[in-house]
């Protein structure tokens, strides 16, 4: 099967790679390398270039043909999509239409996007399940909903079958240490604390500590990256054979609180950082934890690793080696 992966040298597209590529897949990566890295392509052809270059774009799906398009290059921060909304907005709506636009044009239907619990804002219930309104907080949410919004009308009118993958919190990395999260500025839970254990923050911030939860901080659902690659190669899968559309939540159905994620990380790394527990931020919701019956069922999804402290280790292994030029 041939595959076209946009973002594929990125954190999640980058294992997604990995998995195609074990799976005997013929991959083409497009990637502007923005915040993705070349060397973390384990599969396939890299070609580097931007969704804004349609006649690119174009050029590389006439010539590789691909069966699906996996499509993984968005803006993730939600902090500076608040401050920047037209750069995510010009990203992760406005190219993403360019690539949809080339696909149709090519008679290219199935299409797997990257999607995120940002789309949920603030659930009223929880677990979250994929029939919860979207309630977007933040313009990078917002720009995920539009592009699903976009991806239901497309598929009603028969140009395209997707399945849209709402990630909830990403974290580990490959255990054979080849590929792991190397953003410059990370802002995720687990790699700034495994950072600062390293060295290179001299504290970590706590943001909020009386929340409605048993410990006052909020509660989070992590999953391994590399459950993630195996739910994509799965829901490719389903979309080649039941052409059908769909959307599935992706995360492990409970959830850690910050201070359980410190004590994990402080336990395994053998540091006793600096803890600095400050103010809440706007928009954080106390718990935000996947309802997945419907990934598990529909797609036979058994995760392997769901173990804080197995996603805490690969990634701590990971980072000790980590050196982004």
């Amino acid at each position: 099967m041939r595959i076209l992966v946009t973002g594929g040298a990125g954190y999640v597209g980058s294992h997604v790679v990995k998995a195609l590529g074990e799976e005997g897949c013929d991959i083409l990566v497009l990637d502007n390398l923005s915040t993705g890295h070349d060397w973390a392509v384990l599969h396939g052809i890299l070609v580097k270039g931007d969704l804004s270059d349609k006649a690119l774009v174009n050029e590389v799906i006439e010539d590789f043909s691909p069966d699906a398009v996996m499509h993984f290059a968005a803006f993730i921060q939600v902090e500076e999509s608040v401050h920047e909304p037209l750069k995510y907005y010009r990203n992760n709506m406005v190219n993403t239409l360019n690539l949809l636009e080339v696909m149709k044009e090519n008679g290219v239907k199935n299409f797997i996007f990257s999607s995120t619990a940002a789309v949920y804002g603030i659930p009223e219930k929880m677990p979250v399940d994929e029939g919860a309104p979207l309630n977007p907080i933040n313009p990078y949410g917002s720009s995920k909903v539009a592009v699903e919004m976009l991806l239901k009308g497309l598929s009603g009118s028969g140009d395209v079958r997707y399945i849209a993958l709402r990630y909830f919190n990403v974290a580990g990395a490959d255990p054979q240490g080849r590929i792991g999260q190397a953003y410059r500025q990370s802002t995720h839970l687990i790699t700034r604390a495994l950072k600062t254990a390293k060295g290179e923050f001299d504290e970590l911030s706590i943001y909020g500590n009386d929340y409605a939860t048993p410990d006052g901080t909020c509660i989070r659902d992590y999953i391994h990256v590399d459950d993630l690659a195996d739910a994509h190669v799965m829901a490719l899968s389903y979309l080649i054979h039941e052409k059908r559309s769909e959307v599935f939540n992706c995360g492990y159905g409970h959830g850690y609180s910050v201070r359980q994620v410190v004590k994990v990380v402080k336990e395994i790394t053998g540091v006793d950082f600096k803890v600095k527990e400050t103010s809440r931020r706007v928009g954080d919701p106390p718990v935000l934890v996947a309802g997945n019956a419907k990934v598990r069922k529909t797609l036979n999804w058994n995760p392997r690793h769901d173990d804080l402290g197995y996603i805490v280790r690969t990634a701590w292994d990971w980072e000790r080696k980590l050196e982004i030029p």
